[in-house]
């Protein structure tokens, strides 16, 4: 029996709806999901296991003018994954202006074959769906263009179907039980990264990072210590609320979260800690896994 396997590489403008795409592909949650931009910071890998096939997703940041350092790592990693991809999946919401020409002529130019997933048709009109499917044909001539809407599971399968053909023979790259290339400290960092981007308004999300410094298992509780780093003591009052009520919220939620993910008992402690602009500096950004 032959074998395919190859990478998928997920790209898009932020709140395109990548990472629930991806998370409707692999049927499990892999990357954080919320109303607010630029949450997918890393690129992370989803994997698909079947007897024939195995697929490797890749979820990676929204592309965007990269404003500092943080940005400009996260878009390195959208570069790289169109390097190595084997298929691309251009993910673009029915709603947004597409205008970023440097993309579609790196599209244009990779030798990968290019579908273009229309995302979040059911909160438009079908003459704008018809329209939209025009636009992407012209534009990039895609091997084939399909409109979803990733959230409600609609036409998700069509996609999987293309993935599946163009998939290249090739033995499976990672164990055939493996769901991810991340650890479980990954995961429970994005938990309470998640829980941020929801709680809380403004900058605050975009100037925090989740960093977990202890993850001791016992026999019937793992307990857990994080560190949340943010750029200024003013944030920090603002994470930790009055009597601490809000980073005690984000807790609350982030823990229910990670028992249901690692079905077991846990105890998370949470510290707040400044930075000065550590989304700039070389040294913080390698030390939290953005910079090579």
């Amino acid at each position: 029996m032959t074998h395919k396997a190859g990478f998928v590489s997920i790209v898009g403008k932020p709140n395109a709806g990548k990472s629930t795409l991806m998370n409707s592909l692999v049927g499990e949650k892999m990357s954080i999901i919320t109303p607010k931009a630029q949450t997918t910071r890393h690129r992370i890998l989803g994997i698909v296991n079947e007897d024939d096939y195995q697929i490797v997703f890749s979820d990676t940041p929204g592309v965007i003018k990269p404003a500092y350092g943080l940005q400009e790592s996260m878009m390195d990693a959208v570069d790289e994954s169109l390097v190595d991809a084997d298929i691309i999946l251009l993910v673009t919401d029915i709603n947004e202006r597409y205008d970023e020409a440097d993309v579609i002529e790196k599209l244009k130019n990779t030798l990968s074959p290019v579908a273009v997933v229309i995302n979040k048709i059911d909160t438009s009109s079908q003459e704008n769906v018809f329209a939209k499917i025009e636009f992407w044909k012209e534009q990039l001539n895609p091997k084939a263009v399909f409109a979803v809407s990733a959230l409600h599971d609609h036409n998700v399968k069509s996609v999987m179907e293309f993935i599946i053909d163009y998939l290249p023979e090739h033995p499976p790259y990672y164990d055939k039980d493996t769901l991810t290339d991340r650890n479980e400290r990954f995961f429970v960092s994005e938990m309470i990264r998640e829980k941020i981007f929801k709680l809380y308004q403004k900058e605050i999300p975009y100037s925090t990072e989740v960093i977990i410094t202890a993850f001791k298992e016992e026999d019937k509780i793992t307990r857990i210590s994080a560190e949340i780093i943010v750029e200024r003591d003013s944030q920090k009052n603002i994470l930790i609320g009055k009597g601490g009520e809000m980073l005690k919220k984000v807790g609350t939620y982030a823990r229910k979260d990670m028992e249901e993910f690692l079905q077991r008992k846990i105890f998370l402690e949470m510290f707040v800690k400044v930075i000065p602009d550590w989304r700039n500096r070389k040294n913080y950004l390698k030390q939290f896994g953005y910079d090579s």
